[in-house]
């Protein structure tokens, strides 16, 4: 009966959810009609660059999510989320660098451009297995979720909270990006890995390729949704709002909070690594730029900018920060970025600590509340 309540409520009381699975059912559909079978010199045509560019959004949209289950609703304030994102990326862009083979500049079946060009003799052993796509996809979840469970148990265990906490994921990103760099970690350096030739035997700049990896990541998308929503509506859920609101409370309650605590830190750290895993083979290329603490601060920026503790209010702010990073940084405004950026978290933390969502929810409740006092009104007798 509890699963069933809970059911319920994730599928009838949840209506901006509903909303936002609607559109990324209609996205489902519309996209690949207007990308595939609409002709090229059609208004309505969508062409593949667009395609590329949404599907790099939405695995934006699923990184913000995995960010606002820790942080909206246990209070875990991470700088680190970059850093399973590259994780992920990388697992699958090793896996894409194998099936080069013989296509390289260099024409070496066995090792990659950047392995020849260093004089490297044979394959590194932490590359066994990347022939497969299983593996690789393994890798992706795996990896991200074994280094936030070992970080998690070694930090919660120790009771590390707040801004402490935020300072030792980014000092773990920083950590990561700066061992990525090296060239002798066999992950391709500065230049990281890239030149991908085929997915599953399928050519990545095919257009039918690209919006099959787009609607994977709809799909995606929408399965880590009603993942995170029938958490934070369980009473899982419950117990992390209480953590985050009153840990000490609710560890003298009897509540084993550090447990708590890494269970969901691991399931957003595997999140984020699917992302990373989705991000790759669509933008082509993965350096250890995204390990940059820059990157995992922005992902905070676009959770607070939507809406902290929503869920949804995370996705849009992922994709209205995005599309205003592509919009600005492709004219005269791209210097001034960063400072856009700025300000409109400073507002944001201001003026707006709900976000636009908490912005939208508000004027819909001074519409109902007008129409409730309408209602209630004597209607005068002629």
């Amino acid at each position: 009966m509890r699963d069933t309540s809970v059911l319920q409520r994730l599928l009838l009381q949840d209506k901006p959810g509903k909303i936002l699975l609607g559109c990324l059912c209609g996205l489902v559909v519309l996209v690949p009609i207007f990308n595939l079978l609409v002709p090229a010199d059609s208004f309505f045509h969508v062409p593949t660059y667009v395609v590329t560019l949404l599907g790099k959004y939405l695995c934006f949209a699923i990184l913000a999510l995995a960010l606002d289950l820790i942080w909206g609703y246990c209070g875990i304030l991470s700088l680190g989320q970059g850093a399973f994102f590259a994780l992920g990326g990388y697992a699958m862009g090793m896996y894409l660098m194998r099936q080069i083979g013989d296509r390289g500049v260099y024409g070496n079946a066995n090792l990659p451009d950047f392995m020849v060009f260093l004089n490297w003799q044979e394959l590194p052993w932490y590359w066994t297995g990347f022939d497969h796509f299983g593996f690789a996809v393994l890798m992706a979840v795996l990896v991200p979720g074994v280094l936030a469970f070992v970080f998690g148990w070694l930090a919660f265990r120790s009771r590390v909270t707040g801004v402490y906490l935020s300072i030792i994921t980014q000092a773990l990103t920083y950590a990561l990006m700066l061992a990525f760099f090296r060239n002798d970690m066999g992950f391709g350096g500065n230049n990281g890995l890239t030149d991908f030739k085929e997915i599953l035997g399928c050519d990545l700049q095919s257009s039918t390729t690209r919006v099959v990896l787009f609607v994977v990541t709809v799909i995606t998308l929408a399965l880590s949704y009603f993942l995170c929503k029938y958490i934070t509506i369980s009473k899982l859920g419950r117990v992390l709002v209480s953590i985050r609101d009153a840990e000490s409370r609710t560890r003298f309650m009897g509540y084993r909070v550090e447990h708590y605590k890494l269970l969901v830190f691991v399931i957003s750290a595997v999140l984020a690594g699917i992302a990373g895993a989705l991000y790759v083979p669509q933008i082509g290329i993965i350096n250890p730029s995204e390990f940059n603490p820059l990157n995992s601060i922005e992902i905070v920026i676009w959770v607070a900018i939507g809406g902290r503790g929503t869920l949804y209010g995370a996705v849009l702010g992922a994709l209205l920060v995005n599309y205003g990073k592509t919009y600005f940084t492709g004219g005269i405004f791209a210097e001034f970025w960063l400072f856009i950026l700025g300000a409109l978290f400073i507002v944001t933390t201001i003026y707006l600590p709900r976000g636009v969502v908490g912005v939208a929810d508000n004027w819909l409740a001074l519409r109902r509340q007008k129409r409730l006092l309408l209602a209630a009104a004597p209607v005068e007798q002629v």
